[in-house]
């Protein structure tokens, strides 16, 4: 280990529980110091052998690793949830203890979690363990940036505790986590594959075509289930190899609580915060790959010139720039897309920079931005009102924003698709496609079957 020691841990803990006034009184520590290279998948490994809740994430360049263990404190709304989360998270960085001489973005204290898509839907029992928001302060967080590595101890110190065994006592959690932890796993066989109502899926395409056709709406997003059956429980850290693996230009992310994870890899970033510099993108349009460079070179370029798609990307550039006009200062957005490729699928995307106000936080972006029209639809209440009155799912958190925030005032949100809820030995993918006046229940059905390989695929489906 580098620089700070386990004695300084002690310390910087006994001069924060010597500071409590009263014995009920409680105080949330964070302490982060620089550590040697650890590997981020051995360090999610070895987190579950202390049977809590576990958060992974890295950001689609793969600069940022962020691995939590275990949880320190949570934050959670039900209503209000933007407004409720931001006011808890102020809450406790104005109350919490935070040793952190790095500016580093993804130190100090983090907040992992997301949110759900549409609060004002029905909730089924699918999502229960999961609030409309949700966030997770790590007990232990693993950063990587830049091939330099931090770790975190995020605790809770009462007037009564001694702060030398609390140390001690953190230090041997920390040895735990840091050992080389691998797991032998056999490949996952799916035992059964359950398509939910594909046909009414495509009867609530049609509807939604009427809908545009004779409406106000433009553009509505419908999104489907596929379950699946295992032999065998998930093992999440193996899913999470494979999709480092096979979706190297994605999110990766994982939230798990309890004996639920929400794992996925995601292309499509909502917002990004170093400083007052927000990142924000467009990604809407999709064609499939090729099976040679000709095939796919002829497969972009249809995507280029598409009209439906070009449509339905433009929906989402003008969109996000009237939802940050009144929140960012220097908004830059390119005339036209280019084609970004990922493993399975190919986007039009179209980047957005902008300096954000100083009154403005990630928070009132997210609410400004979420749901997307690539999401959602256009106009968005009317498109929202139509999705929960005929789709047949409970999204939960699919389609919803997904990512994290620390004490340093930066963040990262993307849009949770590409997305799988894991309970033990069954897991829901889920999928969407965005309906426009000209579309094709059958070939949105096909397109949907597209977007769900990413994630059938790293789970023992057909490559």
């Amino acid at each position: 280990m580098i620089e700070i020691k386990e004695q300084q841990v002690a310390s910087i803990l006994d001069e924060v529980i010597q500071g409590l006034q009263k014995e009920e009184d409680s105080r949330l520590v964070s302490i982060t110091k620089r550590i040697e290279e650890t590997d981020p998948l051995s360090f999610f490994r070895a987190a579950k052998q202390f049977g809590e809740d576990r958060t992974f994430w890295t950001s689609s360049s793969q600069k940022l690793w962020l691995v939590g263990a275990g949880r320190a404190h949570q934050i959670s709304s039900d209503y209000s949830r933007f407004e409720e989360t931001e006011k808890q998270w102020d809450q406790v960085l104005e109350k919490a203890f935070v040793h952190n001489p790095y500016e580093i973005p993804g130190t100090g204290l983090v907040a992992l979690g997301g949110l759900s898509f549409d609060p004002k839907k029905k909730p089924t029992k699918l999502w229960n363990k999961f609030k409309p928001s949700h966030f997770t302060i790590p007990k232990f967080l693993l950063t990587k940036y830049d091939n330099r590595y931090y770790f975190t101890i995020n605790v809770s110190v009462n007037k009564n505790d001694h702060a030398k065994q609390l140390a001690d006592e953190l230090h041997i959690m920390e040895k735990q986590l840091m050992v080389s932890y691998v797991e032998m796993t056999d490949e996952l066989t799916i035992t059964n594959e359950l398509e939910i109502d594909p046909e009414e899926w495509k009867s609530s395409v049609q509807k939604a075509m009427e809908e545009i056709t004779h409406g106000s709406v433009k553009k509505i997003v419908l999104a489907r289930e596929v379950r699946l059956k295992f032999d065998r429980e998930v093992n999440i850290s193996t899913v999470l190899t494979n999709l480092l693996k096979t979706q190297p230009n994605s999110y990766i992310f994982a939230y798990e609580i309890d004996e639920d994870c929400f794992v996925g890899a995601t292309p499509e970033r909502l917002v990004k915060l170093e400083g007052n510099k927000l990142l924000s993108t467009c990604l809407a349009g999709t064609a499939p790959r090729g099976n040679t460079k000709i095939e796919d070179l002829k497969f972009a370029d249809r995507l280029l010139n598409d009209e439906k798609n070009r449509e339905e990307h433009h929906f989402v550039v003008k969109m996000i720039k009237q939802a940050i006009n009144d929140y960012c200062t220097d908004i830059t957005i390119p005339d036209k897309p280019v084609v970004y490729p990922l493993r399975n699928l190919q986007h039009l995307y179209t980047p957005v920079t902008a300096n954000i106000k100083k009154s403005y936080s990630i928070f009132d972006i997210i609410k400004q931005l979420h749901p997307t029209p690539a999401l959602g639809g256009t106009p968005r209440e009317e498109s929202l009102a139509f999705i929960r009155k005929h789709e047949q799912l409970d999204r939960g958190w699919y389609g919803a924003p997904i990512g994290w925030m620390d004490s340093n005032h930066n963040g990262e949100f993307a849009v949770a698709i590409r997305s799988s809820l894991i309970q033990r030995d069954v897991a829901s993918l889920f999928a969407g496609c965005g309906v426009v006046k000209d579309s094709d229940p059958e070939s949105e059905y096909e397109e949907t079957k597209i977007k769900f390989m990413p994630m059938l695929s790293v789970l023992g489906g057909k490559k």
